[in-house]
Parts: structure tokens; sequence; C-alpha cells
């Protein structure tokens, strides 16, 4: 994959991933007291998808890492081959994970590393 492409791709996927992290850290502006009027089963939705987005702002949060990284290794024109092996990565991995740090299979493997 070309330079411009990466940086493009690059680009594009750390503005969705910023303005995503952005619009769940903002305050939704609830009132305390309120909390206590609620139902149980309110709380207990309101709890839910407060962890939930916790967990999608750090999922988001180290997809945002991962872009960095790469934009370094474009600038030290490694981009594109796999940080544990040195192998190409294949321009369609890049191009549907533009972050892509290992080749798939390399990948398969340090996920399931123990």
């Amino acid at each position: 994959m070309d330079e411009a492409r990466a940086r493009e791709l690059l680009s594009l996927h750390r503005e969705r991933i910023e303005r995503t992290l952005a619009d769940l850290e903002k305050p939704e502006g609830g009132d305390e007291l309120s909390d206590i009027d609620q139902h149980p089963a309110d709380q207990a939705t309101t709890l839910y998808d407060e962890e939930l987005d916790e967990g999608l702002a750090g999922d988001l949060r180290e997809q945002l890492a991962a872009i960095e990284r790469a934009e370094e290794r474009v600038d030290e024109g490694t981009y594109g081959r796999s940080v544990e092996s040195g192998e190409p990565i294949p321009d369609g991995r890049l191009e549907a994970i533009p972050w892509a740090e290992r080749t798939a299979k390399e990948q398969e493997r340090y996920d399931h590393r123990g």
C-alpha cells in the first residue's frame, strides 16, 4: 500500500474514533437526585449502559494507540510490514485494518497466547 493511501485511511479512522470517544465521554446531564426516584430496573439499565460505554471507550483508546503506532511506522518507512517478523502485510488486510501490526496468521497466534 502506498504511503498516501495509508495516511488517508489512518486519518479517516483516527477522526472516526476521536469523534466516537468524544460522544461517549460527554456528560449526559443527569440529575443526581433523579437517580433516587428511578425504578431499580431503570438503574440497572443505566449502569449496564455506562459499563458498556466504558468498555467501548477502552477498545477505542486501544485502536487509537494502534493508529498512532501505525502513523509512526509510516513516518519510519516500515508501514505494511509485520512488527513481529518483518513480513509484508497484504494490502487487503491493511485496507480493512489500516493499523494492523502483524499478518493475519501472526495476529491469530498473538491473540491466542496465554
